[in-house]
């Protein structure tokens, strides 16, 4: 039951390191990556950087930093080897960027025989009359937890774990609250439901889940999928069928029909941002959050494109956002007129990052916009 509900509803997350192939680094943009002429020449990592965020004070291409870099196919397996306190050296001739290393003893505080005032060794070595030797001391420290991110994780984090699309009857065999507590009609955190479908052995701890509106395509009309309307977490404490769960957590009243979706373990993530190599174009389906195709999105805002997997997206691709060019009437022509109608030209406003990936839909957050993003607007190849 569990393999078969996977299998519809798409994977939790993608525990992935987006990688470039052979073919990528072939066919990477043959144009120089142009340096901001107020680059900083020397730079260093400080806590709640990003590695988007670094490459935007060197370059306005910030999904090229790969080139900035200068990594192989290889290195940009596992972009996050840059921890606060490291020091970053641009290359202007080369126009690179290097990890020239992290801040010297004296500047991370710990101790050491350079310091101002320390008592220095003679020439040959012994110590000076009525003094004893001094010798640096190194201090350890995991920098583990430390990692700088490609890009924000809390703005993405509540989304990596949990379904965002079902599939045309994703939820139909799914494990499904049959009765409540002394029929309470709503439930909240703390308490009791009964369901069927759980098998008797197999996981313990359980997402709650209600099917939403559906992801419509802005150019076929075609349902591609339905957003999974995310409701609490449920934990087992009796099996049977039905079995028996405690609400642990409920961000939305729960109801006897909604259905129930195996958590998992948390997975590790990691992306790489780079452009795609072939030519994407899709459009903006929804602001997540929003009702129908209405709305706006900015700066760190999820938005729903009408392009995935078998569309060749993949997470970490960097999409640049334009807004849809409209239809207006040239008022130099006579009203009626066959050429009285014009179509304008769609006008770059942002980039957006892709995060998670589905087989016909994707979710991308809005890394930059000149201008607000809104349902219908076109997502390219930058």
């Amino acid at each position: 039951m569990v393999q078969q509900l996977r299998k519809s509803i798409t994977a939790l997350i993608f525990f992935v390191v987006s990688a470039w192939g052979v073919s990528a680094w072939a066919q990477a943009p043959s144009a120089p990556l142009v340096l901001k002429p107020d680059a900083p020449d020397r730079y260093v990592v400080v806590p709640g950087d990003t590695l988007w965020g670094i490459s935007t004070r060197y370059t306005d291409s910030p999904w090229r930093w790969p080139e900035l870099w200068g990594m192989n196919r290889e290195q940009i397996q596992n972009p996050h080897l840059i921890y606060p306190g490291m020091v970053l050296l641009l290359d202007r001739a080369r126009g690179t960027l290097s990890v020239a290393g992290a801040p010297s003893a004296a500047q991370s505080g710990a101790p050491s025989a350079a310091q101002p005032g320390a008592p220095s060794a003679t020439a040959s070595g012994a110590p000076p009359s009525g003094t004893g030797r001094l010798a640096p001391r190194v201090r350890a420290e995991s920098l583990s937890e430390q990692e700088i991110p490609s890009i924000p994780p809390s703005a993405i984090e509540p989304f990596l774990s949990r379904p965002l699309v079902i599939e045309p009857g994703g939820l139909d065999k799914a494990p499904t609250i049959v009765a409540t507590e002394k029929d309470r009609v709503i439930l909240s955190a703390g308490n009791t439901a009964y369901v069927r479908g759980i098998a008797e052995a197999g996981e313990e701890t359980w997402y709650v889940f209600r099917q939403g509106p559906p992801l419509v395509d802005p150019d076929t009309e075609r349902t591609l999928a339905y957003e999974a309307i995310y409701l609490g977490t449920a934990q087992v404490t009796r099996s049977g069928n039905p079995a028996t769960v405690v609400l642990t957590s409920a961000v939305q009243e729960v109801n006897a029909g909604d259905k129930l979706v195996a958590a998992g373990p948390p997975q590790p993530m990691s992306y790489a941002p780079h452009a795609p190599t072939a030519q994407v174009r899709g459009r903006v389906m929804k602001i997540y959050g929003s009702v129908g195709r209405v709305g706006e999105a900015g700066p760190l805002q999820i938005i729903s494109i009408n392009r995935g997997r078998a569309d060749g997206v993949e997470v970490g691709h960097v999409l640049a956002l334009y807004s849809l060019g409209g239809t207006v009437r040239d008022t130099t022509k006579a009203a009626g007129a066959a050429d009285a109608l014009i179509k304008l030209p769609e006008e770059r406003a942002g980039l957006s990052f892709v995060f998670r990936v589905f087989d016909r839909v994707s979710y991308a957050l809005v890394m930059h916009v000149t201008r607000p993003i809104s349902p219908l607007d076109v997502v390219r190849t930058p």
